[in-house]
């Protein structure tokens, strides 16, 4: 909450916009915020034309929740338009995202054919008395959230409700809830029913869901993958931080889902097309002047790093993968190459790219300190002091 030019200026980043309230007429605007909500849209496409599908429109709602209408308002909608949509029961409130051709492309990409759907409808543009309604069921979330919570554990189930998300309407609100086995919440609707006074839906959640719906910051500095984009979670394995040499801490591979990073995946490929052209070194090299061991894999540079002594890192030395495997061959047809110091050894490089953090003094910006000069002591007249001596003995 920010209150600036006398008006109360309130983020929604959970639905992507702002509530500015008047303190005075007590009066509520909402408008459309891009930049701080979830999973985000970029229409690339603004502006070119679409007949065909004009009327086809992207809303989101609340989190990650999306869906796809037709326009039969007959009214003209654009982006960033609150609209009142059919709901299973009543109708909900969204904010259209994407239109036309865009909202057409988003649909395929989700194996939805918009040819043969059936969508539901946009009824109108959200009127003052919608949103004052919809802000009102939206202050009740929080609360719900919290007896939802207090319920369950009363009741002894296994499950941890992690969000609720009233309708537009205020008339049915969803229970975003985890748990690791088969729940029977039917008991628990009942309760929710009376208790609340709206249709119940529970819908199950996995760690990475809950994740992406809460948010935050990941250890690299930036919004967490899940919250920011990431729509289709896929399966992690230890096997992709073994293909890139990471260490094997479950501290340092799990996320703040407490699941392995989604982020181990990213780069996975392309240290496996790497791996794929190293050869593979299970026994030592031989040489004339005795047996070289492998104690370095640099996959990305294709460089291995031998050195006659397997338990020190003083004196290695670098080949690449051709190499080693030609060494591989002679050492097969019982040939032994000279040696690997006829050359002198080179030195083991670091990674190629800079961090600038740590590269510069964090009191690089600041002012150098004048030091004080120290004032010189005029010197006295040895001579004129010793004559006063003189003069007075």
């Amino acid at each position: 909450m920010i209150t600036r030019d006398n008006e109360s200026i309130q983020y929604d980043c959970f639905r992507g916009c702002t509530v500015v309230t008047d303190p005075q007429t007590g009066e509520s605007e909402c408008n459309y915020r891009n930049g701080c909500c979830k999973l985000r849209d970029q229409d690339h496409l603004k502006g070119v034309p679409s007949e065909k599908y004009k009327d086809l429109f992207e809303v989101r709602f609340k989190n990650t929740r999306k869906g796809f209408y037709i326009n039969a308002s007959g009214q003209s909608v654009s982006e960033g338009d609150f609209v009142v949509v059919e709901a299973m029961t009543g109708h909900d409130l969204g904010i259209v995202t994407l239109c036309g051709i865009m909202a057409e492309r988003q649909m395929k990409s989700k194996g939805i054919d918009p040819e043969t759907a059936e969508l539901r409808k946009i009824y109108r543009k959200a009127r003052p008395f919608d949103i004052a309604k919809w802000q009102e069921a939206i202050e009740h979330e929080h609360e719900t959230m919290i007896k939802a919570r207090r319920i369950a554990a009363e009741m002894g189930l296994e499950m941890k409700i992690g969000d609720v998300e009233y309708q537009g309407d205020g008339t049915k609100a969803i229970f975003y809830y985890i748990a690791d086995g088969r729940v029977d919440f039917r008991q628990l609707i009942k309760v929710f029913a009376e208790e609340f006074r709206v249709r119940i839906e529970m819908k199950q959640i996995g760690a990475r869901q809950e994740a992406g719906l809460i948010g935050g910051l990941g250890i690299c500095g930036r919004e967490l993958c899940c919250a920011n984009y990431v729509t289709q979670f896929q399966s992690i394995s230890t096997s992709a931080a073994r293909v890139q040499d990471l260490s094997l801490n479950p501290q340092k591979l799990a996320g703040q889902c407490g699941k392995l990073k989604c982020c181990l995946n990213y780069e996975a490929p392309v240290y496996q097309e790497a791996a794929s052209k190293i050869p593979r070194v299970v026994e030592p090299l031989e040489f004339e002047d005795g047996q070289a061991f492998l104690v370095k894999t640099d996959i990305l540079r294709g460089l291995l790093y031998f050195s006659y002594d397997k338990s020190s890192l003083a004196d290695i030395y670098a080949l690449t993968a051709d190499e080693v495997r030609e060494i591989q061959e002679m050492n097969r047809e019982g040939e032994k190459p000279e040696s690997l110091r006829s050359e002198p050894s080179p030195q083991v490089l670091g990674p190629d790219f800079k961090d600038a953090v740590g590269d510069d003094s964090i009191t690089r910006f600041d002012r150098p300190s004048k030091g004080r000069k120290k004032r010189s002591r005029p010197r006295r007249d040895r001579g004129a002091k010793g004559g006063e001596s003189d003069e007075k003995k």
